[in-house]
């Protein structure tokens, strides 16, 4: 035990656990990362080795080769003092080395100057001097954009100034190569971001679809993408067929069923309106209109208002008229709607969710209380009353098909126990749900949230 719960605290897993965390949870990006992280680590990779090897050897050779050909003056002066003013000296390095010297007598080096935060040819140039030449210098690399400054101590009151271009010193295009590598690693990823946003598209529009499905809605939905993606595709059309056959296969069976049933009934009806009216016969007829009422309940949750196509519904008036028929029944009923209570919605399927909330809050309660909310993306529908409500425990419990309740709150009294699961089943057809929870009226207060 004391091994495995090592294993699974190890930190291997702890680092896993810490990395899906902070990982984006989207294909999308997640593909991207997969695909731009090699390029970003080949590209540094790259520029290290090209900076390590390729930019400062280059520049100390060139700042050695530099260097030499000031230690080559400086001897050349030495050697030959009778030319006082330098005047060959200059004309030289003018002439055979593209340098620019001067001999300064009768002052010393300037201080030292600022010195580049980070300068590839400040630290090869320096080292250079100090190794060839190992004299007291002075040296300016930033002043001048284009050129270097470089003053060497002779003696103790004589300095030779050397300009040289900075080209001569510093592999100064070398930076075109980062350049061209960060723009090419740009277009790369550019790339990457289309060729992705192309192939995620045909799997949100599946997804989408999908969606669809679940609340209802027709839907225009064709296979595009990777063979894999179209493969998916395919096989949800064909699971869409399926379901549309069964639901027509059940949809007949039930029309069939009803039909019958039906007739029936009715064939009671006629035999009992023939009889004279005994109080037996008056029982019998309210046992055969309950038995009628609990056929179309059963009729109703079996079928699932399926066959309905949901559209953009206005639920103003359809909460105003259940309103006014809590009103008719004398219940005090209040109506507030915040926010414009426009969905997509079968709107007889939803007019039936609302009846049986207000209906079962009129059952049990005197003031009702209706309020609808559409401020975000959901709507959210509150049904109030001040009945006896419903244990916590029980909440749940009343949902599911032919659930009565022993205690003072029936949900369906003298009926099927059909109305919460009918209500709630098609909330979930729509995207949505129905919960339970306590009335600030103290009763029970019914929440229907929808999406948009």
């Amino acid at each position: 035990m004391k091994l495995g719960a090592a294993l699974k605290h190890s930190p291997f897993d702890m680092a896993m656990r810490w990395l899906g965390r902070v990982l984006p949870k989207g294909l999308y990006a997640r593909s991207l990362i997969i695909i731009i992280a090699p390029i970003v680590l080949l590209q540094s990779v790259v520029a290290y080795v090209f900076m390590e090897r390729h930019w400062q050897l280059v520049t100390r050779r060139l700042s050695s080769a530099v260097t030499s050909d000031i230690a080559a003056l400086i001897d050349i002066y030495e050697s030959y003092p009778q030319d006082k003013d330098a005047t060959t000296l200059a004309r030289i390095a003018s002439e055979r080395l593209q340098l620019d010297v001067d001999i300064l007598h009768d002052t010393d080096l300037p201080p030292p100057g600022p010195k580049p935060f980070f300068s590839i040819l400040d630290e090869a140039l320096s080292d250079e001097l100090r190794r060839q030449i190992d004299r007291p210098y002075w040296m300016d690399t930033v002043g001048r954009s284009s050129f270097i400054e470089i003053r060497v101590k002779l003696d103790p009151r004589t300095v030779m100034r050397v300009l040289t271009r900075r080209s001569q010193a510093y592999a100064s295009n070398s930076h075109i190569f980062l350049v061209w590598m960060g723009g090419s690693s740009l277009v790369l990823m550019g790339i990457a971001i289309l060729f992705l946003r192309n192939q995620i598209r045909p799997i949100l529009r599946l997804a989408e679809a999908a969606e669809a499905l679940g609340k209802g809605r027709e839907i225009d939905f064709r296979p595009r993408g990777a063979r894999e993606v179209r493969q998916a595709g395919h096989s949800f059309l064909e699971m869409k067929r399926r379901i549309e056959r069964n639901i027509e296969q059940r949809t007949t069976m039930l029309n069939g069923v009803s039909h019958d049933l039906r007739t029936i009934l009715t064939r009671f009806k006629l035999s009992l309106a023939l009889l004279r009216q005994t109080p037996e016969v008056e029982d019998l007829k309210r046992d055969v209109d309950e038995m009628s009422r609990m056929l179309e309940g059963y009729l109703a949750f079996a079928r699932g208002d399926t066959g309905e196509q949901a559209v953009e519904t206005d639920l103003r008036p359809l909460l105003h008229d259940l309103q006014a028929d809590a009103e008719r029944q004398g219940h005090s009923t209040t109506l507030d709607i915040v926010g414009d209570p426009i969905v997509t919605v079968r709107p007889d399927a939803f007019r039936r969710l609302l009846f049986n909330l207000v209906a079962n809050a009129a059952r049990h309660g005197e003031r009702i209380e209706i309020s609808a909310n559409h401020e975000t993306r959901w709507l959210v529908l509150h049904v109030d009353d001040d009945g006896p409500g419903i244990p916590p425990e029980m909440r749940e419990e009343v949902f599911k098909p032919f659930v009565r309740l022993d205690e003072a709150r029936n949900q369906d009294e003298g009926g099927s126990g059909l109305g919460l699961a009918i209500a709630r089943d098609i909330a979930r057809s729509h995207g949505g749900d129905i919960t339970l929870g306590d009335s600030p009226l103290g009763g029970l207060r019914a929440t229907v949230r929808l999406p948009a």
